[in-house]
């Protein structure tokens, strides 16, 4: 019986990880396979001068007890293992530009929240009121987001785009901008991006929001151990590159390694053109594949990571989303390369608890996939090295000055904290992310067309699933809830549902 499992999910990022925990919870063997030296996707941390670094994962929300995120993260096991710092309450995000003196806070709790825009925004009480309790409401509409069973969610609402209801509800283009201010965290785009894509990725960090002492691959590593608690297995290095049928019957798949694993189902955790190439494009309807080629994806990163002299420079328990002009909040995504970056996410790593020095900072910025074209054909990673050869190596060196040149407007004195500085660009997430283009987020979502880019977690191969970013929401809870999204399929999402709450026994208070 070696080698065959009841269920085979192929990539380790955190949908497929959920997906095995759940099922082998139920008591079926699973197997898990990964291409890569580390398991977690996104959740991946790598060591530069002692220093760990994040990849993905810079601050999570929703996990104070009854809250949304703990209790998918309760019912996993997974909960009480997790080192966390809660980052500070009146103002975990600031929203800066340039030209503009002042630090708007994005501040943990729906009524300090509120308290926090009041400060810089005194006549506009009320119209930030309005605003939090239409970002709850939309977010009632998913209740999965809720945990809770019920329709999948209220089609009205994914016709809404986030800049238009936010044009519509103040005159203050200031406080709409503040508000929008974070939407680097799902590749903000004013002619396209949907309401409750904004509304699903702000709330749970409003809730609460938390770093994770020493990095997000602990995240992996308490799920893994979940895992192979109940019986689970998992196997780095083992990409897989082609599936096995015995006349039209998935059965199995094959590695480059040449080793072959059986199963009675299969949940796909990567990229959903990939797999359809590797399953067999005439496997699916026409119509559907040229719908997922024809699905535009949200833009890549280039990032920084800083590596600080001990003592040096102050640990801030907060991000900052810096923009130079305010116009490029909603079309940063459309930046002009030849006045690049324009603007930055700034992140900070934490060891302590109780840190009062930064060992490191993080910056991501936009960047398209199509400013390292050249170097397309070559791939990079732990398990498959590879030299990009000097003019990347360039081309790395430029745009890491141009986007500390960027930083130090913000912090005049950094450069003498820094000890060194590495850089991924578009092509570092696409090889060990595995997305298309390196994207960070999936497929872009359009409130025009919303169905255009709903994926099904089932397939029109009966034994063959699909999990991760792209078949429901990205981020942290969204991958999460996907995994139960797919699980549901196999095992019925009412029984899902009740054992959640069963077993966490208690629910998210509205």
């Amino acid at each position: 019986m070696e080698n065959q499992y009841d269920i085979i999910i192929i990539g380790s990022g955190m949908g497929g990880l959920v997906s095995s925990i759940i099922l082998a919870k139920e008591g079926l063997k699973v197997c898990v396979l990964e291409k890569n030296n580390q398991y977690g996707g996104n959740l991946q941390t790598f060591v530069r001068d002692k220093v760990i670094f994040d990849t993905g994962v810079h601050y999570i929300g929703g996990l104070e007890k009854g809250q949304n995120l703990y209790q998918y993260f309760k019912y996993l096991g997974i909960i009480d293992g997790l080192r966390l710092k809660r980052m500070d309450e009146d103002a975990y995000d600031y929203i800066t530009f340039d030209g503009d003196p002042n630090k708007y806070p994005h501040a943990q709790g729906y009524d300090n929240f509120v308290d926090q825009l009041c400060v810089f925004f005194p006549e506009e009480r009320a119209t930030i009121q309005k605003y939090c309790d239409k970002i709850r409401r939309v977010c009632d509409s998913f209740p999965m987001y809720n945990v809770e069973e019920g329709a999948p969610y209220d089609q009205s609402v994914l016709s809404i785009k986030a800049k238009d209801y936010l044009d519509g509800l103040t005159d203050n283009e200031d406080l709409k901008l503040v508000l929008a201010g974070s939407n680097s965290l799902y590749g903000g785009n004013g002619e396209k991006t949907p309401l409750y894509v904004h509304a699903l990725s702000v709330n749970s960090y409003i809730q609460s929001s938390w770093r994770c002492i020493n990095g997000g691959s602990q995240i992996s590593k308490l799920l893994v151990r979940q895992l192979r608690k109940y019986g689970g297995e998992i196997f780095k290095h083992q990409e897989v590159n082609e599936f096995i049928y015995d006349e039209n019957q998935l059965i199995g798949v094959k590695t480059k390694k040449d080793k072959i694993y059986f199963g009675k189902q299969f949940i796909s955790n990567i990229d959903l053109n990939a797999t359809i190439k590797m399953v067999g494009e005439d496997r699916f309807r026409k119509s559907f594949r040229k719908r997922i080629e024809r699905l535009e994806v949200t833009p890549s990163s280039f990032s920084i990571y800083i590596a600080f002299k001990p003592k040096s420079f102050p640990y801030l328990n907060h991000n900052f989303y810096h923009f130079k002009n305010k116009a490029m909040v909603w079309q940063g995504t459309n930046y002009d390369p030849a006045k690049w970056p324009e603007g930055y996410m700034a992140s900070m790593g934490v060891h302590a608890d109780d840190q009062k020095y930064a060992e490191s900072m993080s910056v991501m910025t936009y960047m398209h996939f199509s400013e390292v074209e050249q170097w397309a054909d070559t791939k990079n990673t732990v398990a498959h090295k590879d030299d990009r050869g000097p003019e990347y190596e360039a081309f790395k060196q430029k745009h890491i000055e141009l986007l500390l040149t960027e930083l130090e407007k913000k912090f005049p004195n950094i450069r003498e904290s820094i000890l060194s500085v590495y850089a991924s660009t578009p092509l570092s997430y696409r090889d060990y992310i595995g997305g298309q283009k390196g994207n960070m987020y999936g497929f872009e979502k359009d409130a025009e067309n919303p169905m255009k880019t709903f994926i099904s977690a089932r397939t029109k191969i009966s034994n063959l699933f699909l999990t991760g970013q792209s078949v429901n929401m990205h981020g942290m809870l969204g991958v999460t809830i996907g995994g139960f999204v797919t699980c549901s399929e196999i095992l019925g999402k009412e029984y899902l549902i009740n054992k959640i709450k069963d077993e966490v026994n208690e629910t998210v208070k509205p």
